[in-house]
């Protein structure tokens, strides 16, 4: 097949989401069909990058931010996909259009679709349903809501990486979704060993932004202070200067390192030499940091929402919270920290479990449907 990828977000910039988007272009790739990305470019990243199969075209579109992307620089991006697009559309002539995240993405492919009669599928993220991310997302979707409508129904097929944002999804658009949750490489992930001798390191990983709650952390660490631990948070965000004020009045600040954005293959240095995963959301589907740090052979603390329940067995590998309970966040981690032991069989625990959300299944249901739509 030739598959046109459209996504305003591929690694380096965005989220946990644009990572999904590579894995799952990279693995179609990798089985012979060629596969050509349309996404935004930032800073001084290659305009265009030629890995046999697979072809990464970055073309500018207002994007000023790696970690995340405002009203404005969505619409842009949805104009400047169209026009471009068009000429990719004749000269690669793909069988199929893939629109990952419905917005801003699932525009544009539709619009394409209408132009050059090829049909399109969609992948629904989170964040691009209505109710997905309320702080972010509210205000736009009572503007755009009814346009929306148009490029779901048209859709060959609609995918969502989640029960929680299929869930979300169906309260507005009526049509037949199928899940594919986010899956990962685990042949590629190296975890780290585990030594009862150093201090444990606890790692955040996601958007300084209200609905991941960064601003929960130092809040649960100062609760644990007394504790032997070593913090770092990455990412970036509107809650970034209010979470560097929060360390600094509770003394933490020598603690908690805060190294800002990070690139894909630094957050896989980051987990390799850490120990618990903490992800204080309080709205989320399926966080593919969740994964990661699985994969990784991370204990988890994690809020009880969206796909997160699905990453914790039973208890042996990590614990679910309830969404803003900071003593709650706390009081796992203090179980963690204070018997090693237990610590080293959550981080075994996780490695052994990841092997359920093995890539090879999620790219063998994408292969098929965009197959099915393409045909």
């Amino acid at each position: 097949m030739k598959i046109l990828v459209i996504s305003h977000e591929y690694p380096p910039i965005g989220g946990g989401g644009g990572q999904v988007v590579a894995d799952v272009c990279t693995h179609l790739a990798a089985r012979g069909h060629q596969v050509y990305v349309l996404t935004a470019h930032y800073g001084d990243l290659p305009r265009m990058e030629v890995e046999g199969n697979l072809t990464i075209d970055r073309m500018p579109s207002c994007r000023t931010q790696a970690y995340r992307a405002g009203f404005m620089t969505m619409a842009c991006f949805i104009l400047k996909a169209i026009g471009h697009g068009s000429k990719i559309m004749r000269c690669f002539q793909p069988d199929v259009i893939q629109a990952h995240f419905a917005v801003p993405a699932g525009a544009a492919a539709y619009v394409l679709s209408c132009l050059f009669r090829v049909p399109y599928v969609i992948t629904a993220h989170g964040g691009d349903v209505p109710g997905g991310a309320p702080q972010k997302t509210d205000k736009w979707f009572r503007l755009v809501l009814p346009f929306t409508r148009p490029f779901w129904k048209k859709a060959a097929r609609v995918i969502s990486v989640s029960q929680q944002t299929r869930r979300f999804a169906l309260q507005h658009y009526p049509v037949d979704i199928q899940v594919i949750p986010n899956g990962i490489d685990t042949q590629t992930c190296r975890p780290g060993t585990f030594d009862p001798v150093k201090s444990p390191r606890i790692l955040y990983i996601g958007r300084f932004s209200p609905e991941k709650n960064a601003i929960a952390v130092p809040a649960v660490l100062e609760r644990i202070r007394d504790l032997d631990w070593q913090c770092a948070m990455l990412g970036d965000g509107p809650q970034m200067e209010e979470v560097r004020q929060s360390l600094a009045h509770s003394g933490l600040s020598e603690r908690v390192e805060l190294p800002g954005w990070v690139s894909p293959q630094e957050v896989n240095q980051w987990l390799a030499k850490s120990d618990i995963l903490l992800m204080p959301s309080l709205l989320d589907s399926m966080p593919i940091a969740g994964l990661q740090g699985l994969a990784m052979g991370l204990a988890l603390v994690l809020s009880n929402i969206g796909s997160c329940p699905d990453y914790i067995d039973g208890d042996r590998n990590g614990f679910l919270v309830t969404p803003g309970d900071v003593e709650g966040y706390a009081d796992a981690l203090r179980r963690l920290l204070s018997d090693k032991s237990l610590l080293r069989n959550a981080r075994a625990a996780s490695r052994a479990h990841a092997q359920r959300f093995d890539l090879t299944k999620a790219i063998d249901d994408y292969e098929k449907i965009l197959a099915e739509a393409a045909a």
